[in-house]
């Protein structure tokens, strides 16, 4: 998180807004950092035409929603974190715009999801998919949980490593937020060899399984070198698996308290920009998701 820089919430009126309040006001806490909570309403429903009384309403209505949403948040936050320093802004505007332009000075954004689907996938609004793909800072998305439980506390920080430089961001965060939590960090390096075999006939029967499962492991060992020197107090599990990265990452989330990765993508679409993996952590995954972006501040 960049030097002095605020953690940043985008307030919506999803069921875990509240939820993102209170984690990024721990968060700000911890770190001495201001907190802004921001709730963006659309120009388009403040620039509806006024011939009828009911228009003439709706613009008063919609604002009035929108002050009462920011004093709830602010009143979460205080439960929290009270001498946090806080400000809260009601903007106009489109919510990609807004707090896309307020990623540019900050050390952290968070945000909710927005709801559940069947089978337990969280629904990740198109928002948070793009913000996710072009923010300034590093993306935190919080989902909902059971109730009003708050999200996991305890747990490991785990990371997912591919030797990509958006993944060598993900390792700078997740040792930053691994020693601010006091918490373990697992490193989690996956190499799929059903892909091995579908793009080469003879891969399965001529694959060395032992040798390439050596050979990844220095892979991993030397992206961690310099950040286990930088961060010694941080104790660090380096794992290597065989299999898919996103099924790889979710089962060690499903017992972290934050899962940190890369934004890497391939497309030219806003959603094909967040690389797959990361769009199905922040689908599936029980805890915390960091979208690491580059900090506009530099790092602490």
């Amino acid at each position: 998180m960049s030097v002095n820089s605020a953690v940043v919430v985008g307030v919506d009126e999803s069921a875990t807004s509240m939820n993102a309040v209170r984690w990024a006001a721990a968060v700000a806490a911890q770190r001495n950092r201001e907190l802004r909570l921001v709730h963006v309403i659309d120009d388009i429903l403040l620039s509806l035409p006024r011939p009828l009384p009911t228009q003439e309403n709706l613009h008063e209505v919609v604002l009035a929603r929108g002050h009462r949403l920011l004093a709830k948040a602010r009143e979460a936050a205080r439960e929290v974190a009270p001498e946090v320093k806080l400000h809260v802004e009601l903007a106009r505007g489109r919510a990609m715009d807004v707090l896309r332009g307020e990623s540019e000075t900050a050390g952290l954004l968070v945000l909710g999801t927005p709801g559940l689907r069947p089978l337990g996938r969280f629904l990740v609004g198109s928002v948070t998919i793009a913000l996710s793909a072009h923010a300034a800072c590093p993306v935190a998305v919080v989902r909902a949980h059971v109730g009003e439980d708050a999200p996991p506390a305890e747990g490991a920080v785990v990371v997912g490593v591919d030797g990509s430089p958006s993944s060598e961001q993900a390792i700078e965060v997740a040792f930053e937020e691994a020693s601010w939590r006091g918490a373990p960090l697992v490193a989690v390096h996956s190499w799929d060899e059903p892909f091995i075999a579908a793009i080469f006939e003879e891969a399965r029967l001529l694959l060395d399984r032992p040798l390439v499962e050596a050979h990844e492991r220095e892979v991993l060992s030397q992206r961690l070198a310099g950040w286990r020197e930088k961060f010694p107090e941080v104790h660090v599990d380096p794992v290597v698996a065989r299999g898919s990265a996103s099924e790889r990452l979710l089962e060690y989330a499903d017992r972290a308290q934050l899962l940190v990765v890369g934004s890497r993508g391939r497309g030219g679409l806003s959603g094909m920009l967040l690389g797959s993996t990361s769009q199905t952590v922040l689908s599936y995954a029980l805890c915390p998701v960091i979208v690491a972006r580059p900090a506009a501040g530099g790092t602490s």
